[in-house]
């Protein structure tokens, strides 16, 4: 059974569930930010990685062309974009520059504050840990951008769909954990004796069908399975497009098929739905909000998809897609939290 959680004068849950909220907005903006960069190829744009002197962007022409002459000596550049010209790279240079630049500015964002309301003893007993575990996952999410980026600087011209899925899943987990934490700490505002909500098995298996769905969306972002149709429902006027290359085995063709991951994402979506509609009637009753949140976000999702594929893959329409991605992880996590108020 869980302890009820009681904290002394010092503590301060409103002050630590608006900051909480404060990062998590940043965490959907990073997503955003790091959905245009894959959009626009410029993730192999910085070729090297320094945490602290990479703050500083390009001054001079002599660094401009500098960094111009690493990007050179990758695969992207020798195979894809022979003839690109500084203009070009400069281009292609800032998405990937703000994408790490807010990274580092939300790692600022979480450690210093967490810092602070350590040292003024103002986190409530038994949140301590979980607050230090969302900012190792912070540190841990850096690690695997990097890593990511790692895979397309030899051999390849682009970075491992794989090791892009990681590096969103990671993203979009460490979001849900914030905001379900901040939303515990809000009841403690209310209630100084209030538990923290367990998850149901409802929550848990709308959770596990969504990873599912958001895992073959990075991966059709990561193999440019998007473009495989411009048409919906069909695919190429049929409904099973067979995979993009015949005689695969069926868990490689699964994961690395762009035809198959696009039509699993398409049709893996209304088993979310379904998921996800189960969850927000549950939780109609206990917070009406959340339930509305739950069925907004899927049906904008939804058309925005459709839109998406239908478009060619217009560039805002992808954006605005993975941003309401990451809105319905959002309430997911809200409902998920309602429901496990119940005892």
């Amino acid at each position: 059974m869980l302890q009820k959680i009681s904290f002394s004068p010092t503590a301060r849950p409103r002050a630590l569930a608006n900051w909480l909220f404060f990062v998590a907005a940043l965490i959907v903006l990073m997503v955003v930010i790091g959905g245009i960069t894959r959009l626009t190829e410029s993730g192999l744009s910085i070729t090297q990685w320094k945490p602290i002197s990479g703050i500083v962007p390009p001054l001079s022409d002599a660094q401009w062309q500098a960094e111009f002459e690493h990007y050179k000596r990758i695969p992207e550049y020798q195979q894809l974009n022979q003839g690109m010209t500084l203009a070009g790279f400069k281009a292609i240079f800032f998405w990937e520059y703000l994408h790490r630049l807010l990274g580092r500015l939300i790692g600022l964002a979480f450690a210093l504050p967490l810092l602070w309301f350590a040292v003024r003893r103002q986190i409530p007993r038994g949140y301590s840990w979980r607050l230090v575990a969302l900012l190792a996952l912070g540190g841990l999410q850096g690690a695997i951008g990097w890593w990511m980026v790692q895979s397309g600087l030899s051999v390849r011209t682009d970075v491992s769909h794989i090791r892009l899925a990681v590096h969103l899943l990671v993203a979009l987990f460490t979001l849900a954990g914030i905001v379900w934490t901040a939303l515990d700490l809000r009841k403690l505002i209310r209630n100084p004796q209030a538990r923290p909500a367990r998850l149901t098995g409802l929550g848990a298996l709308t959770g596990m069908i969504l990873f599912v769905q958001l895992l073959f969306g990075a991966l059709v972002a990561g193999l440019n399975a998007g473009l495989v149709t411009d048409q919906w429902p069909l695919m190429n006027g049929r409904f099973f497009p067979g995979a993009t290359v015949e005689g695969r085995p069926f868990l490689d063709a699964l994961f690395n098929d762009p035809a198959i991951v696009h039509f699993v994402h398409r049709w893996w979506a209304w088993v979310a739905v379904a998921a996800l509609i189960l969850l927000a009637r549950a939780t109609r009753g206990i917070d009406r909000r959340a339930s509305i949140a739950i069925h907004s976000a899927f049906g904008i999702q939804i058309l925005l998809g459709i839109a998406t594929v239908m478009s060619n893959m217009n560039i805002t329409l992808a954006a605005l897609h993975q941003f309401t991605g990451a809105l319905l992880v959002i309430a997911t996590a809200w409902g998920a939290h309602a429901v496990g108020q119940r005892r």
